[in-house]
């Protein structure tokens, strides 16, 4: 158009700056404002606030503040929301709350969606004296009749720890759309109140309400998290009983829930019979057959992932390196690790390179391991020297355990790191009971168990009896 010599009006500056903003194009965006300011469109208010919603997508808050601040005195309430949009964008929720306040002295009207911007600050801040008094403002303004941000108040009450609150919040509300139910159930699962949770359900069963797959993904992480079984299995039969489709939302949910909770072969059954599948999907049932030692199944599974045109991600390599790591499959994680930056082109993070230090270290490749640490991005990584030193100490590898045990403790893991290890006979013998994670004792799963009857006799609602509860990781369980 400049080219061409075709006069541009403010509505081409705004839909060329929110292309930019989408794709993140700052450096065009910045050529745009130039020009911009050159042909005197700034002076039009919402070419500003367009320029404001760009400079904030692309994180440069300064920028947008000190253009904010050169607003002349008509600003308009976009342009505040603009503003305290982008320093949510990068989290930065303390300024949210000053701007609101300063909305607030200066007289500007308060909208509904200044009003959702300060509830997701005041959120994000644990700030509970604060969302009440957002939420007494909300009563004396009248929003309470809004929809959004009633279920911003919800999940205000949710994350502050008081759920309490947020149903009184909800009870209030006559007419109540699916993602008002959502929210308060979500808020349940998450302050550990399954029972509650499963309560609602019935609710909406009653109330004729369609639940959706974000009705329920939250409430089966929940049960997953805590091993909730019984409450998992009553979800799975509501999901049966409302004929709601296996989507890559909800299979995901239901596979991850019944993987951590030891019923492998329903996770399994669940992944195949699911409509649709994302890559969320796949490394849930990968985690999955890695949670219960499968590692083999699940570097089959990873191949059969790719071959069906799903693109792994870090979690997804992460979950083969693990996998790998604890049977000691030495080729099997060496090529994953291989195909993840060579193939996929993905950057390999600390976690991915503990995993890897950890699979040489069990294999006895303690050079291999050595030289790994030391390519490292940051060479003083606690986590990967931790792990090389275990392995010394399996193998009783003594100069390489030593100068691990000193570069561990100049990480500063170790308070006194001569009362710890000292070389004697080719074995490295610990003078204190110290394990590779520090001085704890050894982790244990629980699953929720179901009473059977009165007799007290409890076992676990599965047929298959090859699972172990309660048993210290690391431990053999034939």
């Amino acid at each position: 158009m400049r080219a061409q010599n075709i006069l541009l009006d403010q509505f081409s500056f705004i839909t060329t700056l929110k292309s930019c903003a989408r794709v993140l194009a700052f450096w065009t965006g910045f050529g745009v404002h130039s020009i911009v300011i050159q042909f005197g469109f700034d002076l039009f208010i919402n070419v500003r606030n367009t320029l404001l919603h760009f400079f904030g997508v692309c994180g440069r808050i300064e920028d947008a503040h000190q253009l904010f601040d050169d607003f002349p005195k008509e600003r308009d309430s976009v342009s505040w929301n603009t503003l305290m949009g982008g320093y949510l964008h990068v989290s930065q929720h303390a300024v949210v709350l000053i701007l609101f306040r300063q909305l607030c002295r200066d007289g500007s009207g308060v909208g509904v969606t200044t009003m959702l911007s300060a509830l997701s600050a005041v959120t994000d801040l644990d700030n509970l004296l604060g969302g009440e008094s957002l939420h007494g403002q909300c009563i004396k303004i009248g929003f309470c009749l809004d929809l959004n941000v009633v279920t911003a108040l919800i999940a205000m009450y949710g994350k502050t720890g008081y759920i309490n609150l947020g149903r009184r919040v909800f009870d209030e509300v006559h007419i109540k759309d699916i993602v008002l139910w959502n929210c308060l159930m979500d808020g349940y699962a998450k302050s550990g109140l399954l029972e509650e949770s499963l309560a609602l359900l019935q609710l909406m069963k009653l109330g004729r309400v369609k639940p959706n797959s974000s009705t329920l993904a939250g409430l089966l992480s929940a049960c997953a998290a805590s091993g909730a079984l019984a409450a998992g299995e009553c979800v799975h039969d509501y999901v049966k009983e409302q004929q709601l489709v296996l989507d890559a939302v909800l299979g995901t949910v239901l596979v991850d829930m019944y993987s951590k909770c030891g019923l492998l072969g329903k996770a399994i059954d669940i992944f195949d019979r699911m409509e649709t599948k994302d890559v969320k999907s796949w490394t849930a049932m990968i985690l999955g057959y890695g949670f219960h030692g499968q590692a083999k199944n699940a570097i089959t599974l990873f191949y059969r992932m790719e071959e069906e045109g799903f693109w792994p991600n870090e979690v997804t390599c992460l979950a083969v390196l693990s996998a790998c790591s604890h049977r000691g499959l030495v080729t099997e994680g060496m090529d994953c690790f291989e195909r993840m930056i060579r193939k996929y082109g993905l950057t390999p993070k600390l976690e991915h390179y503990g995993c890897m230090i950890d699979l040489l270290g069990r294999g006895g490749l303690l050079e291999e391991a050595h030289r790994l640490i030391k390519s490292l991005p940051i060479e003083g990584d606690a986590t990967a020297w931790r792990a090389l030193l275990a392995a010394c100490r399996v193998y009783g590898n003594v100069d390489l355990g030593k100068l691990s045990t000193d570069t561990y403790a100049i990480a500063g893991r170790m308070s006194d790191q001569t009362s710890v290890v000292e070389a004697k006979e080719g074995n490295i013998v610990r003078e204190t009971e110290w394990s590779p994670i520090g001085m704890k004792e050894a982790g244990c799963s629980s699953i929720e168990l179901i009473n059977k009857g009165p007799e007290q006799s409890w076992e676990l609602g599965n047929a298959n009896k090859d699972h172990t509860i309660g048993v210290p990781y690391g431990t053999s369980c034939a």
